[in-house]
């Protein structure tokens, strides 16, 4: 089978999936079970992933369980919560080859795919989630992994992210990053598009020309 020679890579929450408010309300509910500030709780969250944000919040002693709330009130969100995918996003998915594109999230496997199939999104055979690497971002292991997984060489791929840690790992990668839905760039991104729709046909360009 021929490799592709480039590929895109995609953030999930906030990138593909306007879930951002869902995390907001399930973080400040999880918070008042600890007795924690839920903005606080929340600003760190978007850092880094639940198990590394429990890590740093909860003694060694409390953490599975503590973990183990959060994993039953997201997956309680994911069927049962109000989120949108953002315009542009199936269109792309559906442009792209399987082997030119996959998503890498700080979330788990089981709800990016519960969320896509509510939403009618294609998943990519390729994810990247919470589990699959040791270190989450802003480390470059979970886009690392992704490229290795495409069989595609980090150069040639395109990140496409929302978050300031996400885009430092696409970064430290050796990645070109693009970052979406914001009104200003996230420092660092090589190109920024206000929403995710205005990069689409530069981001289906990218995977085609590898440019």
């Amino acid at each position: 089978m021929t490799r592709p020679s480039s590929a895109v890579l995609f953030d999930v929450d906030g990138t593909l999936v306007d879930a951002v408010a869902n995390q907001r309300r399930i973080w400040a509910a999880w918070s008042e079970r600890f007795g924690l500030d839920g903005d606080e709780v929340n600003a760190l969250a978007l850092r880094t992933r639940p198990v590394d944000t429990v890590a740093e919040l909860l003694p060694r002693a409390e953490r599975a369980d503590a973990l183990a709330d959060f994993n039953d009130l997201e997956d309680a969100d994911v069927r049962d919560g109000l989120y949108t995918a953002f315009h542009g996003a199936e269109r792309m998915l559906r442009a792209l080859d399987a082997g030119r594109c996959a998503l890498v999230t700080a979330n788990l496997r089981r709800r990016v795919e519960g969320r896509f199939l509510r939403l009618g999104l294609s998943v990519p055979e390729v994810i990247v989630d919470a589990e699959t690497t040791a270190r989450g971002k802003p480390h470059p292991d979970p886009y690392l992994a992704a490229a290795a997984a495409l069989g595609v060489v980090p150069a040639h791929c395109l990140v496409v992210e929302d978050s300031p840690s996400g885009v430092a790992a696409g970064l430290a990668a050796g990645m070109t990053v693009w970052s979406v839905n914001g009104v200003a760039p996230v420092s660092g991104a090589h190109r920024h598009f206000p929403t995710l729709e205005d990069a689409a046909a530069e981001v289906i360009a990218f995977a085609t020309n590898g440019s």
